[in-house]
């Protein structure tokens, strides 16, 4: 058996399961061309169903994340250890060198656990630029605007020109208290939105969202899955977003010759 310290095959686990690991960008991509497959230009069927795909997508992006993790994590294992492992080792051998290394499994483990929200957040972000996109709806994407939110539509532009006539979306897959730690980023403009699949926001800070100029933007189904979402009126879809707020303001943006 290789002599080897416990950090070094941490190290060397997390380097082959990187190699081996598919991106989170590619994953979200791939979803999302098979979400929208027939429907990729259209764009009033896209508007229709955004909170399905919303939660949709964001599933089978989790789903084939942990099935890709599986595979690199699994394959990691086998080709860190099996380079430590002699040939004629017995298998009391190949469990005394996997047992022994329990902590540096564990840091590993922890690593890739502690890895999966993250990037669960800038999937979220992904999937609302791709669809914004898609609906051809103008923005600058992480603007230094006295703080910084994902986007500012119509633009950055159009925001330090007119900031009242502009919108500031952000994104957050889920909230706890980190909504306190933006409210200022772009309270100036036209209404502050902030995106959401989060079904557990506590009652109190409803109230406080609304005194802030603050709205939350779920899917449909989770507009309706508590009462207090339902009776809240800062709380909209995705779809009450577009027909409300962004459709009205790119007919005046239009109108304006803001944007074509």
């Amino acid at each position: 058996m290789a002599e080897i310290s416990g950090g070094e095959i941490h190290q060397r686990l997390k380097k082959a399961f990187s190699q081996a690991m598919r991106s989170g960008g590619e994953i979200a991509a791939s979803v999302v061309a098979t979400s929208l497959a027939g429907h990729e230009h259209d764009a009033p069927w896209i508007k229709e169903n955004f909170s399905r795909l919303v939660e949709h997508i964001q599933q089978e992006v989790y789903r084939e994340y942990l099935e890709a993790e599986h595979a690199a994590g699994g394959a990691a294992i086998r080709s860190v250890f099996s380079d430590l492992v002699d040939p004629d080792a017995s298998a009391q051998d190949v469990l005394d060198l996997i047992s022994g290394n329990f902590f540096a499994l564990d840091r590993f483990f922890l690593s890739l656990t502690q890895g999966r929200k993250p990037r669960a957040g800038s999937t979220f972000e992904y999937l609302i630029r791709e669809l914004f996109s898609r609906l051809d709806y103008p923005f600058t994407q992480q603007a230094i605007i006295n703080g910084q939110p994902d986007f500012v539509l119509p633009s950055e532009t159009h925001f330090r020109n007119n900031a009242m006539d502009s919108i500031i979306f952000t994104v957050k897959r889920t909230l706890r208290e980190r909504w306190r730690q933006i409210i200022s980023e772009g309270t100036r403009g036209l209404g502050f939105f902030l995106a959401t699949i989060d079904e557990k926001i506590a009652v109190r800070d409803l109230p406080e969202m609304l005194a802030a100029r603050i709205y939350v933007v779920v899917p449909t189904r989770i507009k309706e899955c508590r009462e207090d979402y339902k009776a809240a009126p800062n709380v909209i879809t995705f779809e009450q977003f577009f027909s409300y707020y962004l459709d009205p303001a790119m007919q005046r943006w239009r109108a304006s010759k803001i944007i074509e």
